[in-house]
């Protein structure tokens, strides 16, 4: 198996940047569109669980915007030729603490799509 192949991971890392774009600036249909559309879609975020692209899609239209964010260190990895992960720090605007992002990307005819997603902010550890 080849691990970042150098297409492959421009590929993923064009499409990790489009998602972060359209997320600062809620743009719903443009994230929509980076998600697989399939109830085997899931997202888990600070505050929710949402199983299913519908649930997901419920949820943005609902959210009126993501906080505003700087990325931190990002890491892609491409295993193969259709399977990425994206692992990401991020910093809310007027905070320090750190948020992580992780995201699987598949490869489908229709280009590179997330199929499961997990955000989450640092707490106490103690």
């Amino acid at each position: 198996m080849t691990i970042d192949d150098p297409v492959a991971l421009a590929e993923v890392r064009a499409a990790f940047e489009e998602y972060e774009r359209a997320l600062m600036a809620d743009d719903v249909a443009a994230m929509d569109r980076l998600f697989h559309d399939a109830p085997t879609t899931n997202r888990y975020g600070v505050g929710e669980v949402l199983y299913g692209i519908e649930a997901i899609r419920e949820f943005r239209k609902g959210r009126g915007g993501s906080p505003q964010r700087r990325l931190g260190r990002v890491a892609i990895t491409v295993y193969g030729d259709n399977f990425a992960t994206a692992d990401a720090e991020f910093f809310r605007e007027g905070s320090d603490r750190r948020g992580r992002q992780t995201q699987s990307w598949v490869r489908f005819a229709d280009g590179w799509k997330v199929v499961s997603a997990h955000v989450s902010l640092e707490g106490n550890t103690h």
